[in-house]
């Protein structure tokens, strides 16, 4: 069944199994927000006059018969209808006859499938950001438990100056929380309600898009019908712009911990379980978890990339093109909340070298630290400089193999009390709670 069919239009089975592609496979993500949609829409109906209280009422009742069915994993996607948003319409029509029939006054599928797949991209958006909370969390306590712990820190692949556990992983958490304050703008605009907007050029039936603004939980309306339409296209670039500011600090993490786990460095050790061995070397533990963490990550990274090339140059309105976005954006949450998942779970489990400055080729790491103690004398810096050098040149070098460091986001000052306050005050911003009621009002009322 196609929601467009009439009687005299049949289309070939190629065409209809080209067209229709991955859609019935990948609507199953969309089914509970479907039903969310149409609750909201039927309620702005009867209060527009167009559903009787009881017309209503019945709606509801097979609606929220679907919802269980959906919730214990029992829903189907009938062969031969195209849809997840055809099926739910053919089980109201098939169930209440001409009132089934009904609920469809008002809109079309365009701006009932972007309502969809805003809810689906913004409940996905709340798992990520909650991820990456829990993850910054657990950097913050990690940083706090290792902020005593001394390590080298690098440039230019060269042993540079003294850092930290505490301040390494404090970074990390700080990196996260600059992940979910960018985050933030473009989930404002994904947050935005396109019902009502019809087949992008509005509706001439008197209806109430504030009522369904507020009934499905947006922050704000897509004012202009056409600029609703356009969002297609837009809210999948900037939920894959989302997914790549996490990816990207997850694959430098990742790149991190393989050169510390590697026997060269022997910062720190991987649990056994999140290591693979080889099929010659009896000796080897690879770090497979961490390496795919950041194949996968930096292939997320691609992902803005390849839905910008789809939607890039088309014409204002609806495209078919646009269907596609589905297939590369769906997948791509559960791959990032699978690496974030494993990457806490090696945290949970990883050990800390703490006795790393003991090696003698990071003797020198302390130079810096020695030439500020001449410049707190009084010397010049480029005497102090100057002298420290001629020290390490002549052999003649010692130094003192600890730091005091003062300024807030410093080894002896990590900030962390600050970073987890900024951590909580962002996911604050977000307001999943008004969300939560919103739907929660929806299946009860």
């Amino acid at each position: 069944m196609k929601l467009w069919e009439k009687n005299s239009t049949r289309t070939s089975k190629d065409t209809e199994a080209f067209t229709v592609g991955k859609d019935r496979e990948m609507d199953l993500h969309l089914a509970p927000f479907d039903i969310y949609v149409n609750l909201a829409h039927a309620t702005m109906l009867s209060k527009a006059g167009f559903l009787t209280t009881e017309e209503l009422k019945k709606i509801k009742k097979v609606l929220l018969e679907i919802y269980l069915d959906i919730n214990s994993g029992t829903f189907k996607i009938d062969e031969g209808i195209e849809d997840i948003h055809s099926q739910i319409e053919f089980i109201l029509t098939k169930k209440l006859g001409d009132t089934g029939k009904k609920i469809h006054t008002a809109r079309s599928r365009n701006d009932q499938v972007l309502t969809c797949i805003k809810l689906f991209l913004r409940n996905e958006i709340k798992i990520i950001l909650l991820d990456a909370k829990g993850l910054a969390d657990l950097f913050i306590e990690k940083s706090d438990e290792y902020k005593d712990v001394l390590m080298p820190g690098y440039t230019h692949f060269q042993v540079a100056m003294p850092s930290s556990f505490g301040l390494w992983l404090g970074a990390y958490a700080e990196e996260l929380n600059n992940n979910m304050q960018s985050a933030y703008g473009l989930y404002s605009v994904i947050n935005k309600n396109p019902l009502g907007s019809a087949a992008g050029f509005g509706s001439s039936f008197p209806i109430d898009r504030e009522l369904t603004t507020d009934l499905l939980g947006f922050d704000s309306l897509h004012i202009n019908s056409i600029t609703a339409q356009m969002a297609r296209g837009e809210s999948e670039k900037y939920a894959a712009l989302i997914l790549s500011f996490f990816a990207h600090t997850l694959s430098r993490l990742a790149y991190d911990m393989c050169l510390y786990c590697n026997q060269n460095y022997n910062f720190l050790t991987l649990p056994p379980e999140f290591t693979t061995g080889s099929s010659i070397m009896p000796h080897k533990k690879n770090p497979d978890v961490l390496e795919l963490i950041r194949a996968k990550c930096n292939h997320i990274q691609s992902l803005p990339y390849s839905i910008n090339l789809i939607a890039n140059n088309l014409p204002t309105g609806y495209n078919r093109d646009y269907q596609i976005l589905k297939e590369l954006i769906f997948p791509a949450f559960d791959e990032l909340k699978s690496c974030m998942n494993l990457m806490s779970q090696v945290w949970n489990g990883i050990k800390v070298n703490k006795n790393i400055l003991d090696d003698e080729k990071y003797k020198y790491i302390f130079s810096v630290e020695e030439v500020n103690k001449l410049v707190i004398e009084g010397l010049a810096f480029r005497d102090a400089y100057k002298q420290v050098g001629e020290s390490i040149e002549s052999g003649n070098y010692k130094s003192s193999a600890s730091v005091k460091h003062t300024h807030i986001g410093s080894i002896n000052n990590l900030g962390n009390d600050t970073i987890q306050k900024q951590i909580d005050d962002t996911i604050d911003l977000y307001e999943f709670d008004k969300i939560d009621a919103a739907y929660i009002k929806l299946l009860n009322d």
